[in-house]
């Protein structure tokens, strides 16, 4: 027997102040004049290669790191369409244009926690395991400059969403050191919580964006889905469930 499962994607997006204020040529978040910036082009290139296997094509996309108006309060996991109860956008044109509309009304700060967004899309994960047949799967795409402060809090986090179904891919854009995201991409070695407790199974992958840029997209599309089949079975195995087929987008 097989198990049909959905693949649900959600965005998120590095909007701390690490990446240079929007207004300056240099910040990876500034819009050139030919109306694209390193967020735009990692967006549409990856979301392009995402959203052929996600089965609605709505992303909800959430932003972390920025002051929102009206009180200037700094929040780690909002709704870029400025729209809590439907955050969804329609395919990656969706996720481009509420970004660029975001992008003016809201102030970059920090610190970069990526803890908050880990846990928004593990709730869902764990809703979703409620259900008689594991139907879902959920993958988090984290566009990010790559410099994370809640390091144990992150830790913690994706070994309890090695539990669930659930896989993160994480995007670098910039220059950055990315250390800190390979050592989250347990290729070489199990992930460890501070507690000590070891992840369940590899569930983050690492992209430098700026290895892809000049690529073709069948490159960049090898290194975005390098582990995910493999995650996703994992996880089927883990749970003693059939084998699986993806719904058909």
């Amino acid at each position: 027997m097989m198990a049909i499962f959905h693949l649900s994607t959600q965005v998120g997006i590095d909007f701390t102040a690490s990446n240079g204020n929007p207004r300056d040529p240099t910040s990876l978040h500034y819009i050139n004049p030919m109306g694209t910036n390193e967020y735009l082009s990692a967006i549409w290139a990856v979301g392009q290669i995402i959203q052929d296997y996600d089965t609605d094509k709505m992303f909800p996309a959430l932003g972390f790191g920025a002051q929102l108006p009206p009180d200037w309060k700094v929040s780690h996991e909002f709704a870029i369409n400025f729209n809590p109860t439907n955050p969804f956008c329609l395919g990656v044109e969706g996720i481009i244009q509420a970004y660029s509309s975001c992008l003016p009304h809201i102030r970059f700060y920090g610190p970069t926690n990526f803890s908050p967004i880990i846990n928004h899309v593990a709730r869902f994960a764990a809703q979703a395991t409620q259900q008689e047949s594991a139907s879902q799967y959920f993958i988090l795409l984290i566009i990010t400059d790559g410099v994370i402060s809640d390091m144990d809090e992150t830790r913690h986090a994706v070994v309890q969403a090695s539990k669930l179904p659930m896989s993160i891919i994480i995007v670098g854009v910039g220059n950055a050191d990315f250390a800190a995201m390979e050592f989250l991409d347990g290729d070489n070695r199990t992930l460890r919580s501070y507690t000590g407790e070891e992840a369940v199974r590899d569930i983050v992958q690492f992209v430098p964006f700026r290895e892809f840029r000049s690529a073709p997209k069948e490159t960049l599309a090898k290194a975005v889905l390098a582990e995910l089949p493999q995650q996703v079975v994992q996880y089927f195995k883990h749970q003693n469930l059939p084998p699986l087929n993806s719904e058909p987008a």
